[in-house]
């Protein structure tokens, strides 16, 4: 098998560390975006308005690195109402990010029951489940703890699968919550949400600092360089966040779906309708990471989160048992169905 017991717990105590590390390090780095903030204030009253312009260079620093501490407070409070925000609605926000919505066992008894049956298999909590109405192909876990996991897939994977390759899918993706993948996943999209979106509103500042300074002096310009400094490092810190975000989490789900379902050939069946067939149109670029497939070609492989298809399939092939089979075009099992894409 692909998952050893002593690399899994590697693999489950690195992504509770990295965790622990995005949590703490939000306020932090909130803090030093909002002395950018002060900075660029700073910077751009003074290459507009200065009567002086060259002089006082450090008076304005120094008024930035005062205000420093009400700064810092500003920013340990916003984290904690953001974090508060997002651990009681993470899920409302992804669902209607991706167009989810969520299902009883009523309305998807035989999605429910193959769900249910894995988890009564190995003692495991219920999570819910939610679909997307889409026709393309894939699935995702969601969720903090046992009382917010959620299941959700695509309509197009439940017409296409036949059902012990959509019970490779949800195996795999209870398997994400088993080893704490899911947990890391929202946090670093909550974290690098968050980021992108202030990265987003101080760039339109600055572009009008940039404007003001033709006008004003050198220590407005100054100050403008280094808010863009503290920014740019800001935005870097939110693309390696996306870079600790180990391929290795989805060769060991697919492993994790074998343990459960004893099936390295239904497994590698799905993942061979699902390539080329993944992609969710409207769904954020940080929600696409938890996907079972976000494909990414060309310069933009370089960061991708998802090993190609053909590597993980090889790996179940070569790891799990699992035979070599060649890819087909998917066909709906339901007939006279339209399913619109998302």
């Amino acid at each position: 098998m692909l998952m050893g017991a002593t690399g899994l717990r590697t693999h489950i105590w690195n992504n509770n560390l990295k965790s622990g590390l995005l949590l703490a390090g939000f306020p932090v780095l909130l803090t030093f975006i909002g002395l950018a903030i002060s900075l660029l204030i700073f910077g751009v009253d003074n290459a507009q308005y200065s009567a002086k312009p060259g002089a006082g260079i450090l008076s304005g620093y120094s008024e930035a690195l005062d205000a420093w501490p009400l700064i810092a407070a500003w920013s340990i409070g916003i984290a904690a109402i953001w974090f508060v925000i997002a651990w009681f609605a993470h899920q409302a926000i992804i669902n209607a990010s991706t167009g989810a919505r969520s299902v009883t066992r009523q309305q998807e008894p035989k999605l429910y029951n193959l769900l249910e049956n894995l988890c009564i298999s190995r003692g495991l909590t219920m999570p819910k489940l939610a679909v997307i109405e889409t026709g393309a192909l894939n699935a995702y876990a969601s969720g903090l703890n046992d009382k917010q996991y959620t299941i959700t897939v695509t309509r197009g994977l439940m017409e296409t699968l036949d059902d012990a390759e959509l019970e490779g899918v949800l195996a795999h993706e209870l398997s994400h919550i088993r080893h704490r993948d899911v947990r890391l996943l929202v946090i670093s999209v909550i974290f690098v949400g968050i980021i992108s979106f202030v990265f987003q509103i101080l760039f339109r500042g600055l572009l009008y600092g940039a404007g003001g300074r033709r006008s004003g002096g050198r220590s407005g310009g100054a100050a403008i360089i280094i808010a863009m400094v503290i920014i740019a490092v800001a935005y870097l810190l939110a693309i390696l966040i996306r870079f600790s975000l180990s391929r290795s989490r989805e060769y060991m789900a697919d492993a994790g779906a074998v343990e459960l379902t004893k099936n390295p050939d239904a497994m590698i069946s799905a993942l061979n309708k699902i390539s080329g067939n993944a992609q969710v149109k409207k769904a954020p670029d940080e929600v696409k990471e938890m996907f079972i497939e976000n494909p990414h070609t060309g310069f933009m492989g370089m960061f991708a989160t998802h090993p190609p298809m053909e590597k993980r399939i090889e790996a179940l092939i070569e790891h799990a048992g699992g035979k070599r089979q060649h890819p087909s075009v998917p066909q709906p099992r339901k007939r006279g169905t339209s399913v619109p894409e998302v």
